[in-house]
């Protein structure tokens, strides 16, 4: 989620999610003056110190949060809500590295793959004590084959993690452990340079175990929800509003300033940038939504835009089980007929890059990319002889589905045409709400399927490994290649960074080879926003953290 984007990340991407908005004082309201003082014989009173704007910031989600459960969380929208409602044993700061935060400190043994932290004295929102064995807890949880989570693979870098949540070892084998509710051990597989940074991500959040036990549904309503981080759900009324207040038991309180954040859920970008220019929403567009693509060319004119590079790839994915993209030639046909760098002039329109791989620009691999942009003489080739090998003179009916975006609806059209104009094929689009969308698709219920993916940490490894196993959580596709497989894991235990580089390119290779997904473009965000919003942490891999957001 790192995250499956709902809106145009999540560009238009940027992400599932829901337009936010609530009713209050306007973050750009003056603050009050004092009246003059008119009588000539005394000495003009001093001016009254400026008056405190009020610490609410009113958002847009886009759309409903499906979760807000850091177990089961997958997509951005959710992701967002939960980084701001729980803290982990790290935490990105503005310099985009990992701090302690639910860890006061922790040791590294000399080989690496040994760590202790000392849990810091803190509570949970409901003023229950935050121990070591809530991350224990929480991780094995995650783990655990019973509960389903689609991020389980990010607890793969811990000793037995894999086997355990592949049936193939017991929980208790898995290298974490509550020495004592103030110390917890972690034991990897291999060393893990970026494992600190890993820590700062919802699947390693604590949740607490006797809520959890105690209530199976407890993270999808305000009056059970119960996190550790600078947030706390006050209220949500589901698709209409949900509203965050200070959690006054984090930790770090003192140096939260907002009061309050509200969220309204509007679907509609057009609607969202009216709110937003009416006084109503402070914050407009990505990370939680997208602006509208018409609105674009003006705003960017206007100065007003801000636009930022992210670690994201928006990219279709096709159903490798469901004809005719078995065919790996029809696959690239489709792939290759594209006119990227069109959609990015005409339709996107703030700085995406075209890809023509999976890994983005802050990690690449290959920086000359692994096919060409709109290669219409090889995509004609290759329908011709995919449908050859398929024994078919006509294609089957052939579905583009996406979740509701205007941003999602304009790629769309455009990409139908494009499959129209240059290969010949007729293409039906389908769109969906985000919570649904995203099941129709883990269960297969797709042949062409939009999604965009955002790091959830600083290396490729976590764009390749999505593809890792047919049935993993955010594979989708159906598709596995044993010799991608094996160099995965050949990665893993690569302590040469240059060597380690190769192997990822070349496993990167394969996926382009047999081209499972579509790669389109890579993200940048972009939104407007009231001058008086200060210290929203907008993070390089499409993060957004409010804790130390103010109003000035």
């Amino acid at each position: 989620m790192k995250k499956n984007i709902f809106a145009l990340v999540s560009s238009v991407a940027v992400l599932g999610t829901a337009l936010a908005g609530c009713a209050g004082q306007q973050a750009s309201q003056p603050a009050a003056q004092q009246p003059a003082n008119n009588t000539q014989t005394q000495t003009p009173a001093a001016p009254a110190p400026a008056e405190k704007k009020p610490q609410v910031l009113r958002m847009n989600l886009h759309s409903e949060p499906p979760t807000g459960d850091p177990g089961l969380a997958e997509d951005t929208t959710s992701g967002a809500v939960i980084l701001a409602t729980f803290d982990g044993l790290t935490r990105i700061g503005a310099d985009e590295k990992p701090h302690e935060a639910a860890a006061e400190s922790y040791t590294v043994s000399d080989d690496k793959l040994t760590y202790t932290f000392k849990i810091r004295d803190h509570k949970w929102s409901n003023g229950d004590p935050v121990t070591a064995k809530d991350f224990e807890f929480a991780w094995k949880r995650a783990l655990d084959p019973k509960t389903a989570s689609n991020y389980a693979y990010q607890l793969y870098y811990i000793k037995n993690g894999e086997k355990a949540n592949k049936g193939e070892a017991k929980l208790d084998d898995v290298g974490v452990k509550a020495l004592d509710d103030k110390t917890l051990e972690v034991k990897l597989e291999n060393p893990t340079p970026f494992f600190l940074e890993l820590l700062a991500f919802r699947t390693y959040f604590p949740v607490n175990q006797k809520v959890v036990e105690g209530n199976e549904k407890w993270a999808a309503e305000a009056k059970t929800h119960v996190g550790n981080g600078p947030f706390k759900i006050e209220s949500w009324e589901h698709k209409s509003k949900l509203v965050l207040v200070k959690n006054d038991n984090y930790w770090d309180k003192d140096n939260v300033k907002l009061d309050k954040i509200e969220f309204s859920m509007v679907e509609d970008e057009n609607t969202e940038l009216s709110m937003f220019e009416n006084g109503e929403l402070d914050w407009a567009g990505s990370p939680m939504s997208s602006l509208p693509t018409d609105a674009i060319p003006a705003l960017k004119d206007s100065g007003k835009m801000v636009t930022k590079p992210i670690a994201g790839t928006y990219w279709y994915k096709f159903n490798t089980e469901k004809p005719p993209f078995n065919n790996v030639k029809i696959r690239k046909a489709f792939t290759y007929s594209i006119d990227r760098q069109g959609l990015i002039d005409n339709i996107l329109q703030t700085g995406q890059i075209p890809a023509t791989g999976a890994v983005p620009p802050s990690m690449v691999l290959n920086p000359n990319g692994y096919f060409k942009d709109k290669d219409l003489e090889t995509a004609k080739t290759l329908l011709d002889e995919g449908m050859k090998e398929l024994g078919i003179t006509k294609l089957p009916a052939i579905t583009l589905s996406y979740n509701t975006s205007e941003g999602h609806k304009k790629i769309a059209e455009a990409i139908q045409d494009q499959w129209k104009k240059n290969l010949g094929v007729d293409v039906k689009l389908e769109n969906k709400e985000w919570k649904v969308y995203l099941e129709d698709l883990h269960e297969g219920n797709f042949q062409i399927g939009r999604m965009g993916w955002l790091g959830d940490f600083n290396d490729p490894i976590n764009f390749l490994e999505l593809y890792k196993d047919k049935m993993g959580g955010n594979n989708d596709t159906r598709w596995e290649n044993p010799k991608f497989k094996e160099l995965l894991n050949q990665s893993a235990l690569e302590s040469d960074l240059d060597k380690r580089k190769k192997i990822l390119a070349d496993a990167e290779q394969i996926l382009m080879d047999d081209m499972p997904i579509m790669p389109i473009y890579f993200y940048t965000q972009s939104w407007v926003q009231n001058p008086s919003v200060k210290g929203v942490q907008m993070t390089g891999l499409g993060d957004v953290d409010w804790k130390s957001a103010y109003i000035e």
